[in-house]
């Protein structure tokens, strides 16, 4: 920030705030601290100087032995180079971002988790003093978001329309012990809604509201954090891994802007991620740029197609650099011309004085380069949905219906889930009710749930839609749809219908009573199985693995 010690301690932090500074933002902060909750967002803050500079903070509350807050540790982390900035607020016409990637909740993941490692050393160091007793549960520490289920008759663990979440939580952790993260995601089903006096109002005919909370308690413990360090999930999208200068226009949007741009692009440029996204590549040029050159590559952009020159461009500070270039269209599955991506080489190095160009052969082997790279980046890009894609039209998939294989189509399942598909009516959220929780996983929670009036048990995996999107893994949920749809094996589940809600995806699969692998291998003797045990348990997923790959897929763990 610029400032010295001295000028920070006894003052509020609003010193950072700005002219630009979103009072929105601001107010959420203010909120969470009142509250004694966490909070973490991105805000334009301004150094001493009066430099803006984004801000990624992260406020956590740090609590005595009774639950009361001590204290606040507030993080920053200054991400104006990555970020999309004010740039997430530029839209499509299918109210979708320009951007191609969206950059905060990715983020705000790795913030919480650097947070995770500040406040076990603030809360160890307290926890280390002696005649000290153990810190005790606070309210805050508890889960408190109501699982509101149907009214059924006592009975079968119904006796009220609340889950114990609680015993709930506390029986998840165990099977999750060791393996998963300390997160937990635990799914609502309302019919009815209350009143402003607490009363419940009649249940209504719409489908139920599905929730999904992920929350952090307050009170993480060193167990908490080394189950968070373990689950290192890696969630870059093959697009950001491909480590070269290049970017990707849209074309079907006013005059061709930038939707995405690469990591190693931004160091070459010098420009900041807010600066490119939604702009026209011509910004690199300059009074050296050769014009003749710009016009091949409008050219090539009109006809649509591939080109590779060599001009001089321009970084952000005004330094020249010679950039071998390469433009490529993409286009897609109906051979409609949907990107088209840049693929900047810089040469410098290698320009020969008197041609003032790069030398043949460097010209030759640097163009096998870039296109390499644009054949991997459109590869890539493949994964993602189309950013011109409506948000309905994302979630299509898990509206189709479910045509039963060969192998179970008359077991008590499929019979019942027929039942009520002969009867004209969709199969939604509201044939089913809950049970209990089984676990989480990075795209969503699955809960073990009852078909009505059946008996008969499935998985239901919910996936909310919001956070597919925040977390760019839309195409995730897609390609698992796909996969699931094509399944009939004995070791692989089945699916037995999908469908969305106004917020979540859900898919409805096979429940296997026996748990989990790793459960099992939990509960045994020096959680270890015998030889034979372990060839059966390997040959079954080895068989499971073979039937993926005759059906052309491949799983990479």
């Amino acid at each position: 920030t610029g400032y010295s010690a001295k000028e920070i301690i006894g003052r509020n932090c609003r010193f950072l705030q700005g002219p630009e500074t979103d009072q929105n933002e601001v107010s959420k902060i203010r909120d969470a601290v009142k509250a004694g909750k966490s909070f973490c967002g991105r805000l334009l803050n301004y150094r001493k100087d009066g430099t803006p500079f984004w801000n990624l903070l992260t406020v956590t509350p740090i609590r005595d032995d009774n639950g009361k807050v001590i204290k606040f540790i507030g993080m920053q982390v200054e991400v104006s180079k990555y970020t999309e900035g004010l740039s997430d607020k530029r839209m499509r016409p299918n109210e979708m971002p320009v951007s191609l990637i969206r950059y905060d909740d990715r983020q705000k993941e790795k913030a919480m988790s650097s947070m995770t490692e500040v406040v076990q050393t603030v809360k160890h160091r307290r926890a280390d003093s002696p005649e000290r007793e153990p810190p005790k549960a606070s309210d805050a520490d508890k889960i408190s978001s109501p699982l509101v289920a149907p009214a059924t008759p006592s009975g079968g663990g119904y006796k009220s329309p609340y889950w114990d979440l609680k015993k709930e939580e506390s029986r998840m952790s165990k099977m999750m012990s060791g393996r998963k993260s300390g997160r937990s995601s635990l799914m609502g089903f309302k019919v009815g809604k209350r009143s402003s006096v607490g009363s419940r109002e009649p249940a209504v005919v719409e489908a139920p509201e599905l929730k999904m909370t992920v929350e952090r308690t307050n009170s993480w413990e060193r167990a908490e954090r080394e189950k968070d360090i373990r689950q290192g999930l890696d969630l870059a999208t093959t697009l950001e891994r491909i480590e070269k200068n290049f970017v990707i226009t849209d074309p079907r949007l006013p005059d061709n802007p930038i939707i995405f741009a690469s990591d190693s692009f931004l160091e070459l440029t010098e420009y900041t991620r807010e600066e490119i996204l939604g702009r026209n590549c011509r910004f690199l040029q300059g009074s050296e740029t050769d014009q003749t050159t710009v016009d091949k590559i409008r050219e090539a952009i009109r006809e649509q197609k591939e080109v590779t020159v060599q001009l001089i461009n321009y970084t952000k500070s005004g330094k020249k650099f010679w950039n071998l270039f390469h433009l490529q269209p993409m286009w897609d599955q109906k051979g409609e011309l949907q990107y088209f991506i840049g693929v900047q080489l810089d040469g410098s190095d290698h320009v020969e004085p008197l041609r003032n160009r790069l030398s043949e052969n460097t010209e030759i082997q640097s163009a096998k380069l870039v296109k390499a790279t644009a054949g991997n980046v459109d590869e890539a890009v493949r994964e993602l949905p189309d950013a011109n894609l409506r948000p309905e039209d994302l979630w299509a998939m898990h509206s189709l219906s479910v045509s039963p294989k060969p192998h179970k189509r008359n077991n008590s399942s499929w019979r019942a889930i027929e039942k009520i598909i002969e009867t004209g009516e969709k199969i939604s959220l509201k044939h089913f009710k809950p049970v209990k929780p089984l676990g989480c996983g990075d795209t969503g929670s699955v809960h073990l749930v009852e078909l009505q009036g059946s008996g008969e048990l499935f998985a239901m995996k919910a996936m909310d839609k919001s956070v597919m999107l925040n977390r760019n893994k839309v195409h995730r949920a897609i390609i698992e749809r796909e996969i699931y749809s094509l399944l009939d094996h004995p070791f692989l589940p089945t699916l037995y219908t999908s469908f969305q809600t106004p917020t979540h995806v859900c898919l409805i699969t096979d429940f296997c009573p026996g748990g989990e692998l790793f459960a099992a291998l939990d509960k045994q003797p020096l959680k270890i199985f015998r030889e034979d045990s372990a060839r059966f348990y390997a040959a079954e997923v080895v068989i499971g693995l073979e039937y993926l790959h005759c059906l052309g897929m491949y799983y990479i763990p």
